[in-house]
């Protein structure tokens, strides 16, 4: 089972002859009646696989599906002369049906919730998405500041300094790089940081500082909400502060955990996500 990744002529020209947007369905759902459809939507500089672990311990009664976006890896060439949230829709447009939850991590947040933001609701109050309602959302190591007085020159300068430390921890979590020396894990992170570039850097940031902008008043569908006690690049702070601003929220902070929740802690990331569910199913 697929979808269409089709892009236009112009696009794929735009973006190095590369499909800027790939969704494909990672496992059907074991219980076929009236299936939950996720669709799994990866940070910056990551891909699909950080999802592995929960497609293997997802409950059974969910359809998982994975979107591949131009931000993956170390990005496809042109991915940001748009918005983040217009790729969110094309993913979300390619998974036949649309999804009933969508869960992102990191980066993909953000885009999420400013693609969230800018959708129409429903007679319920709520958003619908393909047809269908969606019934849930799943924010994993979200980068959210509920206020613009929340960003100062100090909180911009650590994400500029530390962008190759943020990538060398990400890179930490991947199977073939955990043989890596520190030394090298940062080596290869200067280099992705380079390839990356200011461009990519700056459509980061750009997300991040519209946070507040984003009318979370009216998201009422349920969210979860789960961060890493010990996560430096998505802060606890932050998933509380989101849990806070979002009027049907429950938040979890994972105790020893950093910024890849579903990875380092997965049976304890799946447990919460499948719980959460599992509610939405009822």
């Amino acid at each position: 089972m697929s979808a269409d990744t089709s892009a236009s002529p112009s696009q794929v020209a735009l973006l190095g002859g590369q499909e800027p947007v790939a969704v494909r369905c990672a496992r059907k759902a074991e219980v076929p009646d009236d299936p939950i459809r996720v669709l799994l939507v990866h940070g910056l500089c990551s891909n699909a696989a950080i999802w592995d672990a929960f497609v293997a311990l997802a409950d059974p009664r969910c359809e998982l599906w994975v979107a591949e976006l131009p931000w993956r890896g170390t990005g496809i060439a042109g991915w940001t002369s748009q918005p983040v949230e217009e790729w969110i829709g094309q993913a979300v447009a390619r998974m036949p049906g649309g999804p009933d939850v969508v869960v992102a991590h990191s980066f993909g947040t953000n885009a999420v919730l400013s693609w969230l933001d800018r959708q129409d609701t429903g007679p319920s109050g709520r958003i619908a998405v393909g047809g269908r309602e969606l019934r849930g959302v799943v924010l994993v190591s979200p980068l959210y500041r509920a206020e613009p007085e929340d960003f100062d020159w100090d909180s911009i300068g650590y994400y500029l300094h530390n962008f190759d430390q943020i990538l060398a921890a990400g890179m930490r979590v991947r199977p073939g790089s955990r043989r890596l020396s520190p030394e090298q894990r940062l080596a290869i992170a200067v280099k992705v940081r380079d390839l990356i570039g200011p461009y990519g850097w700056i459509r980061f940031l750009d997300t991040y500082l519209r946070m507040p902008e984003v009318r979370t008043e009216r998201l009422l569908m349920p969210f979860l909400v789960v961060g890493g006690e010990s996560d430096s690049i998505a802060f606890p702070a932050d998933s509380e502060a989101l849990g806070k601003a979002l009027p049907d929220a429950s938040v979890h902070i994972l105790p020893g955990s950093e910024h890849f929740p579903m990875v380092a802690s997965a049976e304890s990331f799946a447990d919460l996500a499948n719980t959460f569910l599992r509610t939405l199913s009822a």
